[in-house]
Order: structure tokens, then sequence, then C-alpha cells
């Protein structure tokens, strides 16, 4: 071998050892994968668990915008189109439900309470009641009507978007357990014992009370409420009214829109006292999107402004109420960002834990919008951010629908356990 040859040899083992190195240390070094890049993986993933498992939202008041803004003419506002498009947009619409990968959405009953019983609150009830069916016959290629669990899980894997019925508020019923049982029949499958005012046999979290909690009619309500496998929804309710609630009731209970009073100190929202207690009931809270429920600031400007104007104007409500409106048209809340919701759910867990949380968004119930969450489409966007905070594909599939569709089920057995009787 001459002097040429191992030269030339000598090069190549240097050359293979350099590039041994090189595939060595492009092994055990971490990709350069840009945030945005892991947030797409995250949303890609995401996606791919909802699709295997149904994300139901617990409260949207969609048949409200209707009733306010068209009289419940579907032809004037297309869920077919892109509602955002609009001069006045609402934040549903079938294209953005589809983005948000609903499998499942609770179509929310609200009628306000009658003022001095002019109103035939039974009447008007029923025609939203109506609408939703009819809504729901209208777009039948994406949307189904469903009273089950197992109808959720058998329409979410059809493609669809099951469509569930819950009544906000329980002056809705006109103190008759007939029409109660006429909701449920037409297809109710929660009631909200209150809505911001108390009612005739229960009390409000955001009025004063009358009843420290239930009357015996108001205990009646929630056993039957049991019997017909209807789930009492006590978003709303005053901490009595819970409290009482919990120990009546023999299926688990359900808050459709609420969030944690410890996180943001607003009466709609749990105490932690009462979040400890949705495990022993074997319950679920529904966490919402509305600006004032998840952050501090505004809402408590907003109640220190009432008790003002309250004393200003003892004799004049209706004064008090348009000086009100303009201080809302006049302020500029502070923002308020996705992460402060999840911040909710951080709570959440280590007080109730992970098998007792939902999502109840309340899109189409409230004004400004937060940040990240301005409509229907954003779902995913909320359970990236959890994901980032470490929460699990199975903790994410428990949020977005598995523990409501637990909590439906112990209600539909406990119907059946009290209708054998």
């Amino acid at each position: 071998m001459g002097v040429i040859m191992k030269r030339i040899i000598i090069m190549l083992a240097v050359n293979f050892i350099t590039l041994a190195n090189a595939v060595s240390h492009a092994q055990i070094q971490p990709q350069n994968i840009s945030e945005s890049q892991t947030d797409d993986l995250q949303l890609q993933k995401v996606r791919a668990i909802l699709r295997e498992s149904p994300l139901i939202d617990g409260h949207n008041d969609t048949p409200w915008q209707y009733m306010r803004r068209v009289n419940y003419d579907l032809d004037r506002l297309d869920l077919t189109s892109d509602t955002a498009m609009q001069r006045n947009p609402v934040r549903t619409d079938l294209k953005r439900l589809r983005a948000g990968c609903l499998g499942a959405q609770f179509w929310a009953i609200f009628i306000p309470p009658p003022r001095n019983g002019e109103e035939n609150i039974v009447k008007s009830v029923l025609e939203q009641i109506d609408f939703v069916h009819r809504m729901i016959e209208r777009h039948a290629d994406s949307l189904e009507f469903a009273q089950t669990a197992d109808d959720i899980v058998r329409i979410h894997r059809s493609g669809k978007i099951a469509s569930l019925i819950g009544v906000e508020g329980g002056h809705a019923i006109d103190n008759s357990l007939a029409v109660l049982r006429m909701y449920y029949f037409c297809g109710a499958r929660y009631m909200t014992l209150t809505h911001s005012h108390y009612n005739d046999w229960a009390d409000s979290s955001t009025d004063e009370p009358v009843h420290k909690g239930l009357t015996p009619f108001g205990i009646e309500v929630i056993k039957e409420m049991n019997r017909l496998g209807m789930l009492v929804d006590l978003s709303h309710t005053s901490d009595d009214t819970v409290r009482m609630a919990m120990d009546i009731s023999e299926a688990p209970v359900i808050f459709s829109h609420s969030c944690a009073r410890a996180v943001c100190d607003a009466p709609r929202n749990l105490p932690d006292d009462l979040l400890k207690r949705i495990p022993q009931n074997g319950g679920i809270i529904m966490v919402n999107f509305v600006p004032n429920y998840v952050a501090d600031d505004y809402d408590k400007e907003e109640k220190l402004e009432e008790r003002r104007l309250e004393q200003a104007f003892p004799e004049q409500r209706e004064k008090a109420r348009e000086e009100m409106r303009n201080w809302r048209h006049s302020r500029r809340p502070s923002e308020v960002k996705l992460p402060q919701v999840a911040d909710h759910i951080d709570h959440i867990r280590k007080v109730a834990g992970i098998d007792h949380i939902g999502i109840g968004s309340d899109f189409e119930g409230f004004g400004r919008s937060i940040t990240g969450l301005e409509d229907v489409s954003c779902f995913p966007s909320f359970l990236v951010e959890l994901m980032k905070r470490g929460y699990t594909d199975d903790d994410i599939r428990k949020i977005a629908g598995l523990n409501f569709l637990r909590v439906l089920r112990e209600a539909e057995k406990t119907a059946q356990r009290l209708q054998s009787k």
C-alpha cells in the first residue's frame, strides 16, 4: 500500500467519524420547533380528541337572540351564513360551530320574568321551545335533536351536532309541576332553578333572599325533576338554595354556566365550600365565558356603582336603571383574556377534582367578549391552553364532555329507579 492510498484511507476514516458525530448530535438535540408550530400541533391533537369524544357546551342563548332580533324568523338570521359578517353580529352559526368541534349543544330557553303578571310566561316558553325544534329540523344536515346521553354519543359519531334543550329560570314553570312535566316531554333536560331574581319558591344569587333557599314547593320541584330525569341546574341560585338542593337531590346536580368565586368574587360563582360538595353529590360545574364572572375588576366596580345609584335614587328605580345603563355604556372595562378562564379550571380541579368540570360558555347571553374566546369557533383554542398547562388527553376528554355524559347517565338511572317505585 502506497503513501497516497494510506492518506486516502485516513481521510475517509476522519470523514466517517465526523459524520457519525453529526448524526449522533442531531439525534440527542431537540428540534427547533417554534411556539406557533407547537400550538398548531396541539390544536391538531385537540381536534383529533374531539372527533373521538364529544365536546358538550352546557349553555348557548341563541334562541333568545332569535326572539329579540328577528321574532324567531329563521330566514332573517340564517345560521348557514357567516353571522360574524352581519351588521349586528352574533357569535353562533353552523360554520363556526363546526370549527369549534361541537359535539353537543344545549340551547337555553330563556324568557325574562313577567312584569306585574301581564305576560303568559308558559306560552312564551313553549314558543321558544318550538323555535329550537324548528331550527333543528331546518338544519337537519348539521343538527339532530337529542334527549339522552346515548343520543349524544350516537349523533356525535354520525358527524352531526347533538342538540338539547335547557330551561333557564324556574319562573318558567309558573308554579306548576304539570308544566314542568310538559317541558320535559318537549325535550328539556335541565332547568336552572332561578335566574337573576328570586321566584316564588327559590332564591337567586343576585337578588335579596326571601326564602332562605327553597320553599316546600321548591323541594317538590327538585323531587319531580329527579323522578323525570331532568337535571337540577344551580347556576344563578343563592348559596342557601345550592345547599338545600344538594341535600335534597338524589341525582347529581349541574351548574350549567358558573365559575369559581375564589378566582372572581362574583355572587353567581361558587365558593370553595360548595365546590367541595360537588364530588359528594357527583355533579359538575361547567365553566362559563362571561367576562364579569371571569375577572374581578369590572364586576366589583359595577356592583359599587349599582349600590351608589340605589342610594342616590331610592324611590326612582327606573332612573337608577337608566343611570346604570349610561355608566356601562361610558365605562371601558379592562380586557379579559382566555388564560383567565383556564385559571378557573385550575382552581376547580384543585378543590373539586378533574371529574367534576365541564364547559358552559353562555355564548349569546352577554355583551363584550373575552379575548381569544370571541365566538363558538374558539373552544379548541381553550382546550389547547389547558393542554399547555399539563392537562392530559384524558383530562381534556373529561372536561370537554365525558364528565357531563356521566352526570346525565346518573340522572337517567335515578329516574328509572324512582319511576319503578
